[in-house]
């Protein structure tokens, strides 16, 4: 694979911490939901860093798909990523859900559903979940 496109981000204090993109342009403090022990105090957390980044990776997906169709993408067309986190089966740690729900307003159903499979294969986010891709973990 011919790599386009590179960007770092960093986090320190973990899920009671902060993260920051390379440019500094992303700059979040983290905190952990009340229901994954922490006092619920205001922050985001890894799940919905995810949620967001995959929402928006998703429709550029759409609107790259539709654009292959020659179909515009409504301008206020939708897409919501549910993620849920909790143990894994089989004990050893943690696992996420994904779902990716599309809204787009005065495509036809049919094609609407054409054109979310479309994204779902073209998707990076959709591709990585799909097939497990490898992950790298070295100490810096």
């Amino acid at each position: 694979m011919s790599i386009l496109y590179t960007t770092k981000a960093s986090a320190t204090g973990g899920r009671e911490g902060r993260a920051v993109s390379e440019n500094g342009v992303l700059d979040v403090t983290l905190t952990t939901p009340k229901e994954l022990g922490g006092n619920g105090a205001t922050g985001t957390n890894p799940e919905q860093l995810f949620a967001a980044g995959y929402s928006a990776c998703f429709l550029g997906a759409l609107k790259y798909a539709a654009g292959q169709q020659k179909v515009k993408v409504p301008d206020d067309a939708t897409v919501t990523a549910t993620v849920g986190i909790g143990p894994r089966d089989d004990g050893t740690g943690f696992g996420i859900e994904v779902s990716i729900s599309v809204d787009l307003p005065g495509v036809e159903r049919d094609l609407a559903e054409k054109l979310v499979a479309a994204a779902h294969i073209v998707c990076p986010y959709s591709h990585a979940m799909r097939t497990a891709t490898e992950v790298s973990a070295k100490l810096a």
